[in-house]
């Protein structure tokens, strides 16, 4: 990187490690820990990512790149990779079935909305929605899961209904983290994407903001966005969910990939003085 990018660079990254540090204190997470992590993600992008076509990666060249000594680099290749997908998967496997049961016509009633489902029986039912969307994950372990965090509610008459639009985390502190670790990850790659790639290639990046808004206006500016949001999203769900090969086997295609768009909220008081 030239030189005289390295200041704004330096100067954003403070700015995202603030909320990151708060997260991280908050739970327990010391420096040393946080150093060791970033050091194996140093480690593991520059011996993957930053080599010579057609030549290994030396654990020397690893050394330049990283600013580590070839002793800490052989060390933390050694290390094992932090396992992150249980986590992963349950929120993967739990926001499909919501998707789905909101999307799919076999799971909607006359009225286009998420029919209350029965657990098990010889038509559309619960079992049948976690069998296609979940994969082989066991239907009475995903209803104790959107039970226990308030997205769906068993009914008298033994029926399953659906309260909310999304499943969100509500309980759970590491369900909600392994959020984290998504989203964040997915914007910055965007983010380094457009800042590496042509113009007229860029991927979408945009927000609408403005800095001078008194507290009264917060809370409905927080609903209209939220409904519209959900709208888009919905509407593009539907649309992806046609071309994903797990919700339609018959789209033809090479490769495999993730895509989507991620929409966030934020609010805050206007500081004092720019950081």
């Amino acid at each position: 990187m030239n030189i005289k990018h390295q200041k704004p660079l330096l100067a954003a990254v403070l700015k995202l490690l603030r909320p990151l540090v708060r997260i991280l204190l908050r739970n327990g997470v010391s420096y040393g820990t946080f150093s060791e992590i970033a050091k194996w993600i140093y480690v593991d992008m520059a011996t993957n990512e930053f080599g010579i076509n057609g030549r290994k990666q030396s654990t020397s060249r690893v050394s330049v790149i990283t600013g580590l000594s070839r002793k800490e680099v052989s060390r933390t290749q050694n290390l094992g990779k932090p396992d992150h997908r249980s986590g992963n998967e349950k929120y993967n496997r739990a926001a499909r079935v919501i998707a789905a049961w909101r999307r799919e016509t076999d799971f909607l009633d006359m009225d286009g909305k998420p029919a209350d489902l029965s657990m098990a029986g010889p038509w559309a039912t619960f079992s049948e929605l976690v069998r296609r969307f979940s994969g082989d994950v066991p239907a009475r372990a995903i209803l104790d899961e959107l039970i226990h965090v308030g997205v769906v509610e068993q009914l008298k008459n033994g029926k399953i209904r659906l309260l909310t639009q999304a499943y969100i985390p509500k309980s759970s502190e590491a369900d909600k983290l392994h959020i984290l670790g998504n989203d964040v990850a997915h914007l910055i790659s965007t983010i380094d994407y457009n800042l590496t790639s042509d113009h007229r290639d860029a991927r979408f990046q945009r927000k609408v903001a403005y800095d001078n808004l008194p507290d009264e206006v917060l809370p409905k500016f927080r609903a209209l966005s939220g409904k519209k949001a959900q709208i888009l999203l919905e509407k593009l769900d539907r649309w992806l969910a046609q071309h994903d090969r797990d919700t339609a086997p018959t789209s033809k295609g090479t490769g495999r990939n993730i895509a989507g768009l991620g929409i966030y909220y934020f609010e805050e008081p206007y500081p004092n003085e720019e950081e």
